[in-house]
């Protein structure tokens, strides 16, 4: 449930980073418009919550980093030892 949280937030990084380009270029000739800064905090609260979360994912050990990783093919007990041919 955590990893698709973090995938969500990333998407919505996403697409305040796209809209903030769409907002700077239509918005070139007006200097009034203040559509590009709510981008810009929109963005900054979304990239705040996304390493918040996988912050918090590290602290309650649902996220791990090292030997622990799916690819490695060992869990958390075994050792990865190489076979000589």
């Amino acid at each position: 449930m955590l990893k698709v949280v973090i995938v969500i937030l990333l998407i919505c990084v996403i697409l305040s980073l796209m809209s903030g380009l769409v907002f700077l270029f239509k918005d070139t000739g007006k200097p009034n418009s203040r559509r590009l800064w709510y981008a810009l905090g929109v963005r900054i609260t979304f990239a705040t919550l996304l390493l918040m979360t996988i912050g918090y994912g590290f602290y309650t050990g649902e996220l791990r980093m090292g030997l622990n990783a799916p690819w490695h093919g060992a869990s958390a007990g075994q050792q990865v030892v190489p076979v000589d041919p």
